[in-house]
């Protein structure tokens, strides 16, 4: 008797223990599979934004719209329509006001997702003689309103560009002949048309450089302050070599997640309405599948191993009783 109660209690310990092994896994491997789909999504690498950057390299030295550059290398100069010299020219004050808009990633971009949508920038007197000032209105699409969508490259680097990282990023209007004390304001930007609520003012850049042009070595949005910390403009000053000034209103897309547009330039609601299978970006960020839609097997990692194991299991008892 004794020793069937013995073969009998090690029989018990040894489905018991084959039973724990088997509950740890299949735990380990739940636990794998729920942490894979609860890992955050970097929002700036999943390719999903209201408008693909616009990319316009700037002019180079040669070219008809290559304007000047300073000797020196501290600044450099492109052909704008809307560059304009004041009659009578009262001295050598002189700036610009420019309009940068961005993406949900900060790239440059000219309006093609907010058509009919305009922003205004008011200014005083002072610019009163400039035919785009006064107040200063861009209107969306940028490519649609005017010669050359963007104008000017506000920002990044580049060891082979005075200013700039060599690719257009500003819409701007620019001004000389200001006396040399004279004063430029300018107002909060206003948004307005259609899409105006998809548009969200980052803020404002206001630079004097006296004498250094402008730092292009910044963040459009970083950088951007709230209205009342940039100046709301300038008064110039030739004993403090300050003739030269400048403001960027930064704007930056704001659209639903379901409405902004692929990498592969398809829609993320289009994507759902027409049964696609393609990937949004969301989706692309873990293994460019939708953990809804793949087969088991995708979603649990492992499984097959467990199945296996519960086999053996099932085996190893149905030995024991026989």
């Amino acid at each position: 008797m004794a020793g069937r109660r013995n073969s009998a209690s090690s029989t018990r310990r040894t489905l018991l223990a084959l039973g724990v092994g088997l509950a740890v896994i299949a735990s380990l491997v739940a636990t794998g599979a729920a942490g894979a789909s609860a890992a955050p999504v970097d929002p700036e690498s999943n390719g999903t934004v209201s408008e693909e950057a616009y990319l316009e390299p700037a002019p180079e030295p040669g070219d008809p719209y290559f304007e000047a550059a300073a000797d020196d290398g501290s600044w450099v100069s492109y052909e704008n329509p809307r560059d304009e010299y004041r009659t009578p020219y009262l001295g050598d004050g002189s700036g610009k006001i420019c309009v940068t808009l961005v993406n949900e990633n900060g790239e440059p971009v000219i309006g093609e997702s907010v058509p009919n949508t305009s922003v205004t920038i008011p200014t005083n007197d002072a610019t009163s003689w400039h035919p785009d000032a006064d107040p200063m209105t861009v209107e969306f699409p940028m490519n649609e309103h005017y010669q050359f969508p963007l104008d000017g490259d506000q920002f990044g680097t580049d060891p082979d560009v005075a200013q700039g990282d060599g690719y257009m990023d500003s819409h701007c209007i620019e001004f000389h002949g200001f006396s040399e004390d004279a004063t430029v304001e300018y107002g909060q930007a206003q948004l307005s048309g259609e899409h105006a609520d998809r548009i969200d003012v980052a803020g404002y850049i206001q630079q004097i450089p006296e004498g250094e042009g402008w730092d292009t070595d910044i963040d459009p949005v970083a950088a951007a302050e709230p209205y009342e910390e940039a100046g709301g403009g300038w008064t110039y000053d030739a004993a403090e070599n300050a003739t030269h000034a400048q403001v960027t209103v930064v704007l930056q897309l704001d659209a639903p997640a379901d409405e902004r547009v692929a990498s592969d330039g398809t829609n993320a609601s289009d994507s759902e309405q027409n049964g696609s299978s393609s990937a949004t970006a969301t989706d692309r960020q873990t293994d460019e599948s939708d953990p809804d839609e793949t087969d088991e097997t995708d979603e649990m990692p492992g499984f097959g191993v467990v199945v296996a194991l519960l086999a053996l299991s099932v085996a190893t008892l149905a030995r024991y009783r026989d």
